[in-house]
């Protein structure tokens, strides 16, 4: 048990020597912009008002919710992070104390607010123009790290995120972190299955119960009732379906999230579907998506930038992620591989304008 604790520990440092790395480097850029070296520069978000630009993060210490405080950070926001014990906010606060965290003391705050307080989000959200509900929940108890409980938890806590949403008056949009599980875990015995599987594709809940994909079923299902509450209360959402999560070490920071992604991993390398999106990436994706809602986003967005289809790939990926390769790519397969192709087409063309955007070009 101490070794557990000891490599818990050293994983909580990597992930906040991390967030520490990147404050460092806001300061280094805010400083740089008071010294005017950036007033040439045209962006696509200069003409939007700073007190539109507080938004808030929740599950903020998690590795994709600190990527995209990073990144929100650097595009000129206002970070409320939102936690779920006391524990995280002292560790932020004394990022705060030691001044690591002091070139960003209006631009970041930390507020602890339970996933199953309705009204406790709601005042943590209060001041907010968006909410990023990055969903980024585990179960230490669960066998692979997420258990059939914890998908109900996951659904009950995203439920309660979304009415907080709809009921505080500042919020006028939000956007969930779904998976790319939510997606693709269809009965392949049906023949009519189209070979596409994109943005409009769901995942069949039974099958997911049937094989015991917990993390699927809880994600499926916490986007589905998050769809739900949206169209009933008139909130403006859109959902963004990643494929597993990489990254400087990520999977020794979020092992549970790895394990549990990766239930079925066989089957999904065998049928083509077994895809991977760098952190870094998917927060630039989720803040193009929240930056055009009030435009042309809508819907639900894939997001992957690699998808995992030969056999030395499959051995360089379980290699990165201490796997052993045949837990990827199989010695004999239980059923007959049928090929998809996966698009998040939708999800680059939109980034696509983004940039153009920046650029100034049409």
């Amino acid at each position: 048990m101490g070794i557990a604790r000891t490599q818990d520990e050293e994983n909580e440092r990597r992930e906040f020597e991390s967030f520490r790395q990147t404050l460092v480097a806001f300061a280094s850029l805010e400083r740089r912009k008071e010294n005017g070296e950036f007033k040439s520069l045209s962006s696509h978000y200069a003409n939007v008002d700073l007190e539109d630009k507080l938004v808030c993060v929740t599950c903020g210490v998690s590795f994709l919710g600190l990527a995209l405080v990073n990144r929100l950070l650097l595009h000129g926001y206002s970070v409320r992070v939102i936690v779920d014990n006391q524990e995280d906010v002292e560790k932020l606060r004394e990022m705060e104390i030691s001044g690591e965290m002091l070139a960003c003391k209006n631009k970041i705050s930390v507020v602890m607010a339970k996933p199953t307080e309705i009204q406790g989000l709601m005042e943590a959200f209060d001041g907010c123009q968006g909410v990023f509900h990055t969903s980024a929940f585990a179960d230490p108890a669960g066998i692979s790290g997420y258990s059939k409980a914890m998908a109900e938890i996951e659904v009950k806590a995203t439920e309660n995120v979304m009415k907080a949403c709809a009921r505080t008056p500042s919020v006028r949009n939000c956007v969930l972190t779904s998976s790319l599980l939510a997606c693709i875990w269809r009965d392949s015995s049906q023949h009519d299955l189209p070979p596409l599987v994109n943005h409009d594709c769901w995942s069949d809940e039974s099958l997911c119960i049937d094989k015991k994909l917990w993390y699927a079923l809880g994600k499926l299902k916490a986007e589905k009732v998050a769809w739900k509450i949206a169209e009933e209360m008139g909130l403006k959402l859109t959902t963004i379906c990643p494929g597993l999560i990489t990254g400087s070490e990520f999977s020794y920071r979020n092992p549970t999230a790895t394990i549990a992604y990766l239930k079925g991993a066989q089957e999904m390398y065998a049928n083509g579907l077994l895809a991977t999106v760098d952190g870094s990436r998917l927060a630039e994706a989720h803040i193009s998506v929240f930056e055009a809602m009030n435009r042309t986003a809508f819907g639900r967005y894939i997001c992957f930038d690699q998808v995992i289809e030969r056999e030395e790939e499959a051995e360089k990926f379980a290699s990165e992620i201490g796997m052993p390769a045949n837990m990827i790519c199989g010695n004999s397969f239980d059923f007959i591989p049928t090929r998809f192709e996966l698009s998040n087409k939708k999800l680059n063309n939109l980034m696509s304008k983004t940039l153009r955007s920046c650029y100034g070009e049409s």
